[in-house]
């Protein structure tokens, strides 16, 4: 009998990502497979290391541990809500409600190297405010009797309190493989933005120095976050920090110091730069002053009539000092006749033909991006625009009690500076009342953009006390959801308010790209798959229940939805990829990326819907094991009709 490569169900493996990484500049240094000689290594490195000298480095209890954590790969799922999403099937925004840690695994596949900028707010060290896991194998089990999906009274997550020994360790031990996760999804050009106050700054400044690499600093910025403050035994405190990262510094694109964007109040409606913002700005300027003959000259106006700046002397004679000029050379002018808009004006300082005040004035579109992209300007490190009040108000715009909530217009500036564009990613796996999506959603709104963002948070319950619980919010993660729908709401009646004004900042002539006003939600959960337990103790029974669990091996509540992310996750392809359902063969098969990849899940397959899917020649075809219904005959078919077309990789869950 052939046999059919299995689908791959665990997330990716980071230790052996790595060493294929290392064995593409060092191939020297592997012995044999993946195997790195460390001597080999050194040796290459120009090293020579004395093992038994003391080194510079940061080590805690447990930290050993963390890299248990990390290279343990997780085995669990996100199942997609649909009735708590919206705009479900076109969105590219996502609200993944589970452990972060879990998330994050799940998420290397997909999104490894796409995220452009991610923003944090951890849970500040405080001695009472985060949760985690005791003990790292259990993390799923854990947050599936957290949030109620296994019935179980023990559940395992605690408070870090201040009187425990190992306090700053447990809070070191929780944000390591979080943020080595993390530094996985940034592109070369990635930004992560942290704060955090001043209990763990200089901990959480080692700790990235060692993550992300210390040349890779691009420094720390001081956030006024109250403007008084009666507490503390000394000083008062009225600041938090923003620590930030690139991934590469190398790739890292300079910081943008500011724009009065406000300004940027016209929008090109055709032509390549369509849908851009810009401002006028006239070619004439008083205070501009050589003798260049090559900026006065005349310029031709739509009734044929010509105007030039106002002096004493005309063309082709050399201007006099104090004669006006233009900005741009006769050269530029005509390599930049795109950029000119001539108008007629009611009064203007420029001269006619007759040496008369002309009725024409000359104009130059400066466009705001590329104001954004050329600027020199860097913003300061001191940030005092953004205090927490502010947050306190946005929340209590859209009627939702949240305590200490960043503001989303911190997070819009720090997009703005890193230079967060169109369809770019923004992740945010701490996000508590969703101030990033708040972020981004009001920043598409107000630059016409589609960037996306991630949203990722614990269902933690709220306190009973809270006035969010006394609302009806039973967890964070529910608070979050709302806030976004209600964020979605408030624009989409903005845009209905608007239709009746001259300018349609949202008409969809004008702006195509702000169509996005969803967002998915996915839930942590267990694989739809019963997978082989290798830690299971080696007892008769347990054996037998293994065993007994691979004769059907897909959990009968799983839904074909619920699989068929689950295999979209595992095989790399983002949660938003574009998914179609078609007929091949009277069978339903779903069509991946314009069909990149087919996925059949029926439980009864033919050779006919082999056929079909094989003439459609997709990179990679999954099916159900249990279609083929024990009939080795057709799998065999299967595998030599797939390999007649191509297409290599046909695999079986």
């Amino acid at each position: 009998m052939t046999e059919v490569k299995k689908a791959d169900l665990e997330s990716m493996n980071i230790p052996e990502d790595k060493l294929r990484q290392l064995k593409h500049f060092f191939p020297e240094v592997f012995t044999e497979g993946l195997k790195v000689d460390p001597d080999k290594l050194r040796l290459v490195l120009g090293e020579n290391v004395d093992t038994g000298r003391e080194r510079f480095g940061m080590n805690w209890p447990g930290k050993a541990d963390c890299f248990k954590i990390i290279q343990a790969p997780s085995v669990a799922t996100l199942i997609l809500a649909k009735d708590e999403s919206i705009n479900c099937d076109k969105t590219n925004n996502l609200f993944i409600e589970g452990d972060n840690l879990e998330v994050l695994k799940l998420l290397q596949k997909s999104y490894y190297g796409k995220v452009k900028m991610i923003y944090i707010d951890p849970p500040y060290n405080t001695g009472r405010e985060f949760i985690y896991p005791d003990n790292y194998k259990e993390s799923l089990d854990t947050y599936l009797r957290y949030s109620g999906q296994i019935d179980d009274e023990g559940r395992k997550y605690s408070t870090n309190a201040e009187a425990d020994g190992r306090f700053h360790s447990k809070w070191l031990n929780m944000m390591y493989p979080r943020l080595y996760l993390s530094r996985n999804l940034l592109r070369d050009d990635g930004i992560i933005f942290i704060s955090i106050g001043e209990d763990e700054i200089n901990n959480l400044s080692l700790l990235c120095n060692e993550i992300f690499g210390i040349e890779n600093l691009l420094g720390v910025a001081c956030r006024v976050a109250k403007r008084s403050n009666n507490k503390g035994d000394f000083w008062a405190p009225n600041f938090d920090y923003i620590l930030t990262y690139a991934k590469n510094h190398e790739f890292a694109v300079p910081f943008f110091g500011g724009a009065n964007e406000k300004a940027y109040d016209q929008i090109d409606t055709d032509g390549p730069r369509k849908g851009e913002k810009y401002q006028l700005v006239r070619l004439y300027m008083s205070t501009i002053q050589n003798r260049n003959p090559e900026q006065r000259f005349w310029i031709e106006c739509p009734d044929g009539s010509k105007v030039i700046p106002p002096g004493t002397t005309f063309p082709p004679d050399r201007p006099a000092l104090g004669d006006g000029i233009w900005r741009w050379t006769r050269t530029k002018f005509e390599a930049e006749r795109d950029k000119i808009v001539i108008k007629e004006v009611r009064s203007s300082n420029l001269l006619d033909g007759n040496k008369q005040p002309a009725k024409w004035n000359v104009f130059t579109k400066t466009y705001l991006n590329d104001v954004i992209n050329n600027a020199t300007a860097k913003p300061n490190n001191l940030i005092e625009d953004f205090i927490n009040q502010i947050g306190s108000h946005e929340l209590g715009d859209l009627e939702i009690p949240f305590d200490y909530p960043k503001p989303a217009v911190l997070i819009q500036h720090l997009m703005s500076i890193s230079k967060v564009s169109d369809s770019d990613i923004v992740l945010d796996f701490f996000s508590g009342s969703c101030s990033t999506a708040h972020a981004v959603l009001a920043m598409n709104q107000q630059t016409d953009g589609s960037r996306k963002f991630i949203m990722v948070q614990l269902p933690e319950p709220c306190d009973e006390t809270s006035e969010a619980f006394k609302a009806g919010y039973k967890t964070i993660a529910d608070i979050g959801k709302e806030r976004i729908r209600r964020v979605i709401k408030k624009i989409k009646d903005e845009q209905v308010q608007s239709k009746n004004k001259e300018k349609l900042l949202f008409d969809k002539k004008m702006n195509p790209n702000l169509k996005d006003l969803g967002f998915k939600v996915f839930k942590l959960a267990q694989s739809n798959f019963k997978v082989w337990d290798g830690d299971a103790e080696p007892k008769k029974e347990a054996v037998e229940k293994q065993l007994e669990m691979h004769v059907d091996h897909i959990n009968p509540k799983s839904s074909q939805d619920d699989i068929l992310f689950e295999l979209l996750l595992k095989a790399g392809f983002e949660l938003t990829t574009k998914i179609d359902k078609v007929s091949m063969a009277e069978k339903t098969v779903y069509s991946v990326e314009g069909g990149l990849m087919l996925i059949c899940l029926e439980k009864e397959l033919t050779k006919e819907v082999i056929k079909a899917m094989a003439e459609k020649t997709p990179s990679r075809v999954i099916c159900l094991d249990q279609g083929f219904a024990g009939n080795d005959q057709l799998k065999t078919n299967a595998v030599q009709i797939m390999k007649s077309k191509g297409i290599e990789d046909f695999r079986t869950v």
